[in-house]
């Protein structure tokens, strides 16, 4: 006699129906899963063992991550900052939207730990990007690199 009351109760709960009460979670925000899409040694490896790195902050005020926003992850049981290239949520007008959440991991400085970035840029980041790798004037005079100093 309970049975039926009991199946009842199940597809009310959500046990055992494959119906989703609860919309999907499209922004970045703590513990999402992202794609690293740079050729650094820490994020091929990371990529290749099946843990992709979790966002454990993200640097602004609201909390949530969008494309050009820097985070910071967990991967491989360290702590790294990355920046945001591209996100599965829906954007602002003219902005791209991807697949999947890439980052591309940087080091205290904000330059770039990788060479290469193996998916399309948005136009706005790049030049973000590629500030980040060179070094700064006043940095210049201090680096012992030849092509760098200048003798003027």
């Amino acid at each position: 006699m309970n049975v039926v009351p009991a199946i009842l109760r199940a597809a009310r709960c959500g046990e055992g129906s494959r119906l989703h009460t609860s919309s999907s979670l499209q922004h970045i925000q703590k513990q999402t899963r992202l794609r690293v899409v740079d050729n650094s040694e820490l994020g091929k490896s990371a990529m290749l063992e099946g843990r992709p790195p979790r966002c454990i902050h993200v640097y602004n005020k609201k909390g949530i991550g969008r494309t050009g926003d820097k985070v910071l992850v967990a991967i491989k049981g360290q702590k790294k900052q990355a920046i945001l290239t591209g996100c599965h949520q829906d954007q602002f007008p003219l902005m791209p939207k991807f697949d999947s959440n890439n980052i591309v991991l940087v080091d205290e400085n904000g330059s770039p730990l990788g060479t290469r970035i193996h998916v399309p840029i948005p136009t706005f980041l790049r030049k973000k990007l590629t500030d980040m790798s060179r070094p700064k004037e006043n940095e210049a005079k201090y680096c012992t690199l030849p092509f760098l100093i200048d003798h003027s």
